[in-house]
């Protein structure tokens, strides 16, 4: 199913929402806090260091926000003048940067195991995906069930 662009800015087009809307975001949250506690319960570096500290204590928190922000709202639409502007899903930039900087990060976390961080850049990637997602298509995602897959492998990565 391909549902049509909006145009104007998100402040001027109407917000219905989609079938199944406030279950799929309930549970993008839930999502968030069981990957955030399972990255928060991974073993600490054996000297402090930077990127512990981040991984212990930014990280969790940046997955929690942005799986808490997911927004269908902020989709792609047609500007004013007819141009495509990328929506963001509900994640900023502030978020995006720092989910993108989870493949640098775990370079420098060599107290984890390859498992650990691998499961690291799945938890980064598939919240950033499920924002693409709901940005892209947010009908798919939310009403074909599109982001409970994208919840059941964040489940598997951090099982």
């Amino acid at each position: 199913m391909i549902s049509h662009l909006p145009s104007g800015s998100p402040d001027d087009v109407p917000s219905e929402l989609w079938e199944g809307e406030e279950e799929a975001l309930v549970a993008a949250a839930a999502a968030g806090r069981r990957a955030a506690a399972w990255i928060r319960s991974l073993p600490g570096a054996p000297t402090p260091c930077p990127v512990d500290a981040w991984l212990a204590g930014e990280l969790p928190e940046v997955i929690e926000t942005a799986t808490a922000s997911l927004t269908p709202e902020e989709c792609d639409r047609m500007d004013s003048y007819g141009l495509m502007s990328d929506g963001t899903g509900g994640l900023d930039e502030v978020t995006r940067s720092a989910l993108a900087a989870v493949p640098c990060a775990v370079q420098d976390a060599p107290w984890l195991t390859p498992d650990q961080q691998i499961r690291l850049m799945a938890v980064a990637s598939l919240v950033t995906g499920a924002a693409r997602l709901l940005a892209q298509d947010p009908g798919t995602a939310i009403e074909h069930g599109e982001l409970d897959r994208m919840w059941a492998l964040l489940d598997h990565a951090v099982a």
